[in-house]
């Protein structure tokens, strides 16, 4: 995929290689910004498939025509961020960030508390969902709840509650299909997964997908396994693990979800609409 390099003095390191995470990279790296993402040793990933931090385990993915690939190095991580691809970095305290000094960074671990980003890691710092209050943790956060709010940029003193937050975490899945609660696949027991189907196989009702330190996962109703954990994860009792899509589409577990598009726009919205970018 050929990248248009016009911001590619801009560096943003986003913190993060999720599904919401690389919604976000998708819409700055086709914009044409240079761009590293971070993740953990052994990323929590649900939506693999769609995730460009699933280069840690992996060494090269493709998402939507965007190459992802793991660096062992902050110097490599450097010699490939105006490029085309995407340089992953296993390095779950961002120490890059300190290293490298970018003029983005974006917080997109999706931890739901603020897991030691502050408003000055950069000249503009950008945090996705709870955990994050707008004018003192970053300059702005994007609401990734579903609904109206979806993918809106929340300043200091703005938005739904005029608090410079997202909306709490309701600790509720997202209706998809006719499912909420029952489309995630949970943890039985601590300890591994063990597969028995793949993402974007069809499932039956009942149908076995997995165990852990031999309790079974089953399907509680027909659809496409749209995620689950990669079998290195380290999972605990009941820890969110997988997710089952009713709506039975088996091309939307290879394709960033409108969801994480919304999001990518407002942290795409945020830096063009920033200060930063009237100084270029």
């Amino acid at each position: 995929m050929n990248i248009n390099p016009r911001f590619n003095d801009i560096l943003v390191v986003v913190k993060g290689g999720g599904d919401l995470a690389s919604g976000a990279a998708y819409r700055l790296k086709r914009s044409g910004f240079a761009l590293i993402m971070t993740e953990l040793p052994a990323p929590l990933l649900v939506r693999r498939t769609v995730c460009y931090g699933a280069a840690v385990y992996d060494g090269e993915v493709t998402v939507e025509g965007l190459v992802a690939r793991r660096v062992k190095t902050c110097a490599e991580a450097q010699a490939l961020a105006a490029g085309e691809m995407i340089p992953v970095l296993a390095d779950p305290q961002a120490n890059i960030v300190a290293e490298l000094k970018p003029k983005v960074v974006v917080d997109a671990i999706m931890a739901k508390v603020n897991t030691g980003t502050t408003i000055d890691d950069a000249p503009l710092v950008v945090a996705l969902g709870p955990g994050f209050t707008a004018g003192q943790d970053c300059h702005a956060v994007i609401e990734t709840n579903r609904g109206h709010w979806l993918g809106r940029v929340i300043y200091a003193g703005c938005g739904p509650a005029v608090n410079g937050q997202a909306e709490p975490d309701t600790r509720t899945p997202g209706l998809i299909g006719s499912r909420a609660a029952d489309r995630v696949l949970r943890a039985p027991a601590a300890g591994q997964v063990t597969p028995h189907a793949r993402i974007g196989n069809r499932i039956a009702a009942g149908q076995l997908i997995g165990t852990v330190n031999g309790h079974e996962i089953r399907a509680a109703f027909s659809g496409v396994l749209r995620g689950l954990v990669h079998s290195d994860v380290q999972v605990t009792l009941g820890m969110k693990i997988g997710d089952l899509d009713p709506r039975g589409e088996v091309s939307h577990c290879f394709t960033i979800s409108d969801k994480s598009l919304a999001v990518g726009g407002g942290v795409l919205e945020a830096i063009l609409a920033s200060d930063l970018m009237r100084e270029t």
